[in-house]
C-alpha cells in the first residue's frame, strides 16, 4: 500500500460554474482508477487558477475492503435553525499561529463553545500531549470526517462513550511500549476509558517528516498494511483507534524546532494528517496518532524554557492522554440523513471559522452549502489564498482581524442580526427607483384583465 501527495494545478472555473468540482476535477486527474482521493490542499491562487496538492492512496487492500468516495458533496436542503453550531478548521502541517502547534487553540475552542450550541473540531486543534480541556459540547473528530461532514455525505452521532483500541509501535526499546501501556491505563483508572485492546504491531506503521515544495509538513507512511489488515479483521471489537508509533525525523529537528520560537512548522502533524486520513476514510471511525520517542537520548532532551504553545509536548513522555482522551467520546460516523433526529449534519453547521487563506475541500464545502465562513487574518499559516476571489453570497464571508472578532461575528449570526449593524460608520441604504416598461404596463393591463370576473 502507498500513501503519497501529488501536485495539481486547478484553472478558475467559467462565471456560473461551481468551484468545488473543478478543483476535485483537476485533482482527479492526478490519481488511476485503483487509487483513491483522501484530502484536496489549495496552497496557492490567483486569478488563473489554484495550486495545491492531493493525497492519493492506492494498494490491493481497496480492492479487498472497497471505499466510496468520501468527496461526494450532498447539497444541504435546508439550515437547522433549532440550535447555533460551529464547526472551527485549523489546517494542520501549515504553520498556523494558533493552532499549529500542540493543542494551542483549545482556548479558542472553549471560547467559542461558551457562545454556541456544540463546536465541531479536528484533534490538531485540542491535542495537547497530555492535555484535552475540550469543551463538553465539542465533537472530536478526525480531519477528514469534519470535510465529509461539510460535504453533507456524513453524519455524526453522539455516544456515550467509545470502545479504544491502542496500537502501539513494538519498539526496540520495551521502555517506551511500556510508557504507552502504562498511558493507557491510567486513562482507564483516572477518567473511566474503555480500552478494549492494545496491540504490539511488530513491524509497526513508520512515519516520516519531509516538507513540501511550499513548506507544508508532509511525510511518508510505510509499513500500513499489517495494521490495516488487523484493524479490518478485528472490526466489530472497537469504535475507535488511537495509533501511538515512531516519527522518524532528520538529526536535530526536535531541538530546532523547539528552539525557533515559532517560525519553524511542526514537523509531525503532517504526517500524522496523512496517516489518520486515511484510517478514518478506510475503517469509518474515529482515529488519532500520537508520536513516540526514538530514543532515550531524544527523549531526555534538555529543552530548556519553550515557547507556551510547544510547552505541553515539552513535559510529556507518551503524548497520548490527548488522543484517548478525545476518542473517549467522538462521534460515530453514519450515513448522512438530512433531519434525523440524534444526528448531527451539514444542516446542523451554522458557521465555519477558518484562518484567513483557508483554502480546501472544507472551504469549497462551505461555499457550496451556503454556510457563512469567518476568516481570521491573525492567525498566519503558509495559505496565501486570496479567499474573496470566491463567489460567495452577499454576508456569506466574513474577513476579522483576530479570534475576539471572530467571536462577535458567531455571536451576531446566532442573534440572528446582521454583523454590520454592530459597527460604523453603518451605511445608509438609498431606495431605487423602479420605472415601469411599456412592457411590463401592458402586462399589468393583461393580468388585471384576466383577475376580471366573467358573468
Amino acid at each position: 500500500m502507498q500513501i503519497r501527495e501529488r501536485r495539481f494545478r486547478a484553472a478558475a472555473p467559467c462565471e456560473g460554474q461551481e468551484w468545488l468540482p473543478s478543483v476535485l476535477a483537476a485533482a482527479r486527474c492526478e490519481i488511476s482508477d485503483d487509487e483513491l482521493l483522501l484530502r484536496v490542499i489549495v496552497d496557492e491562487s490567483d486569478k488563473g487558477g489554484v495550486g495545491g496538492e492531493a493525497l492519493v492512496m492506492g494498494g490491493d487492500i481497496l480492492s479487498l475492503h472497497p471505499v466510496g468516495d468520501p468527496f461526494l458533496l450532498a447539497p444541504r436542503p435546508f439550515e437547522n435553525c433549532e440550535t447555533f453550531n460551529a464547526a472551527l478548521l485549523v489546517p494542520t502541517g501549515v504553520g498556523a499561529e494558533i493552532g499549529g502547534h500542540a493543542g494551542d487553540a483549545g482556548p479558542l475552542t472553549k471560547l467559542l463553545g461558551s457562545i454556541c450550541d456544540a463546536v465541531v473540531t479536528h484533534p490538531n486543534v485540542v491535542n495537547a500531549s497530555d492535555i484535552n480541556e475540550a469543551p463538553a459540547n465539542c465533537h472530536y473528530v478526525e480531519g477528514s470526517v469534519l470535510t465529509r461532514l461539510l460535504l453533507g455525505n456524513v453524519a455524526l452521532q453522539p455516544v456515550r462513550k467509545n470502545r479504544v483500541l491502542l496500537v502501539i509501535d513494538d519498539h526496540p526499546d520495551s521502555y517506551f511500549t511500556t510508557a504507552a501501556t502504562n498511558a493507557a491505563n491510567a486513562s482507564r483508572a483516572s477518567y473511566g476509558l474503555d480500552c478494549s485492546a492494545i496491540l504490539k504491531l511488530n513491524p509497526g506503521v513508520r512515519l516520516s517528516v519531509s516538507y513540501s515544495s511550499t513548506g507544508r509538513a508532509v511525510g511518508d507512511v510505510t509499513n500500513l498494511d499489517l495494521l490495516l489488515s488487523k484493524l479490518l479483521e478485528l472490526r466489530d471489537q472497537y469504535d475507535a483507534v488511537a495509533v501511538s508509533s515512531v516519527i522518524d525525523v532528520p538529526p536535530g529537528y526536535h531541538q530546532k524546532y523547539f528552539d525557533s520560537a515559532g517560525e519553524m512548522v511542526n514537523p509531525w502533524g503532517g504526517v500524522e494528517a496523512m496517516l489518520t486520513h486515511t484510517l478514518s476514510t478506510v475503517l469509518g471511525v474515529p482515529t488519532a496518532h500520537s508520536p513516540m520517542f526514538e530514543t532515550r537520548d531524544i527523549a531526555s532532551l534538555d529543552l530548556g524554557m519553550v515557547d507556551a504553545r510547544k510547552a505541553a509536548e515539552a513535559v510529556s513522555m507518551t503524548f497520548l492522554q490527548c488522543i484517548l482522551k478525545g476518542l473517549q467520546r467522538s462521534p460515530r460516523i453514519v450515513t448522512a440523513q438530512f433531519g434525523r433526529a440524534g444526528l448531527f449534519d451539514v444542516t446542523n453547521v451554522s458557521c465555519l471559522v477558518i484562518p484567513d487563506g483557508c483554502l480546501g475541500v472544507p472551504t469549497l464545502a462551505a461555499l457550496a452549502q451556503g454556510i457563512p465562513v469567518i476568516a481570521v487574518r491573525e492567525n498566519r499559516s503558509l495559505m496565501k489564498n486570496d479567499l474573496r476571489a470566491l463567489p460567495w453570497a452577499d454576508g456569506q464571508l466574513h474577513i476579522v482581524e483576530n479570534y475576539w472578532e471572530a467571536a462577535g461575528v458567531v455571536a451576531a449570526l446566532k442573534a440572528g442580526i446582521d454583523p454590520a449593524s454592530v459597527r460604523r460608520p453603518l451605511n445608509k441604504i438609498i431606495p431605487e427607483t423602479v420605472h415601469a416598461s411599456s412592457d411590463i404596463r401592458a402586462m399589468t393591463a393583461i393580468g388585471a384583465a384576466a383577475a376580471e370576473p366573467a358573468y
